[in-house]
């Protein structure tokens, strides 16, 4: 059966401001050190299972050439940009339109563009076998990732261990982020994984479920899958999507399904959500830290220290991030690292978007 991959790019990455801008957001950024951008790293990822020709890459205008740039061999008309953010589900409808559009009976993998694999060869499988389910019970299956410590920054999935087909099982429930103890609980309890946001269903099956549970954003893709390939296209793009409620795939969908199976992966995986995430894919020096560019570190442990051409002296320091660039330069202890955010829409409160 057809295979068929969506990697969404449309994220602004603004946990890892001062690198990740508006202008050059953090999946067509190189986090790894080996040159290749996460975006690209994506693609080669999922390459073995589909044909460049069948990779869909849904994104928004202003990113259309920064896609071209990194991804050449990706046909210009499967780079989807969406007239606005519309989180997950409008996402994922637009290509599942764009895909029905071309073979219905296909499958589907979607997959996020700025996530981290450690073990190629055990994703591929994974996957293999997702889209094995998937062709066969006509399933909405996730593939969920599984927990070594209580994380509290992701929501988790519940899964019947009693109820499997080949190496699925049945989801029970969709979980929201828990608190530190609740979270405590689930890795105990052992049937919890965490909600990776990578999916696997054939386009007929998800257009299906939009139909049942998303009626009036299912409205709007029909408009819009009727206008492909004709002069009206962008103009009724535009008028439609706007309109699109503005729901992720869980709440709009996944949450309301049945039928839903759920493989655990283990490839080594990471979803890069700020700097932290550093310390975790890059090579540490003796003393903890994580360092690249013009850097000298005296009596300094645990620290993310990212700089260019100029100088970057630490002394002292313990658990801190300090990323310095061309026009803005951030320094943050580690425990605040999801608090970045806020420098930004402070910025955008006092009208400095220029470093956004």
């Amino acid at each position: 059966m057809k295979r068929t991959v969506l990697i969404m790019a449309g994220g602004k990455g603004e946990r890892f401001w001062p690198r990740s801008r508006v202008s050059m957001p953090k999946q067509f950024l190189s986090l790894t050190g080996d040159g290749r951008t996460m975006i690209q790293l994506t693609v080669e990822r999922i390459l073995p299972l589909v044909e460049m020709e069948d990779i869909y890459i849904a994104t928004n205008e202003a990113y259309r050439e920064l896609v071209r740039q990194q991804l050449p061999k990706v046909p210009e008309h499967n780079i989807l940009c969406e007239p606005a953010g519309r989180n997950t589900a409008p996402c994922i409808g637009l290509a599942a339109v764009h895909m029905a559009a071309r073979n219905e009976d296909a499958v589907m993998i979607v997959l996020p563009s700025d996530h981290l694999v450690k073990d190629n060869d055990a994703f591929l499988e994974t996957f293999k076998e997702a889209c094995e389910i998937a062709e066969h019970e006509n399933s909405l299956v996730t593939v969920g990732i599984t927990p070594n410590y209580p994380e509290t920054g992701y929501g988790y999935i519940k899964y019947n261990r009693d109820k499997k087909f080949k190496s699925g099982y049945e989801v029970e429930r969709f979980v929201e982020k828990p608190e530190l103890e609740k979270a405590k609980a689930y890795l105990a309890e052992g049937s919890y994984l965490w909600n990776s946001g990578m999916f696997v269903w054939k386009v007929s099956t998800i257009l299906k479920c939009f139909r049942e549970f998303m009626p009036s954003t299912c409205e709007g893709l029909i408009k819009i899958k009727a206008a492909i390939g004709t002069k009206q296209e962008d103009e009724v793009l535009k008028r439609e999507f706007l309109q699109l409620e503005s729901q992720s795939v869980d709440y709009g969908i996944m949450e309301k399904a049945g039928n839903i199976y759920i493989l655990p992966g283990n490839f080594g995986w990471d979803d890069v959500g700020s700097w932290l995430a550093v310390g975790r894919i890059r090579e540490n020096d003796g003393d903890g830290n994580v360092i690249q560019g013009n850097v000298v570190a005296v009596g300094t442990k645990n620290c993310v220290i990212e700089g260019a051409q100029k100088l970057i002296a630490a002394v002292g320091l313990e658990d801190i991030i300090i990323v310095d660039t061309k026009d803005a330069t951030l320094i943050a202890a580690k425990e605040s690292a999801g608090e970045i955010k806020q420098v930004l829409a402070r910025l955008r409160e006092t009208d400095r978007t220029q470093y956004l």
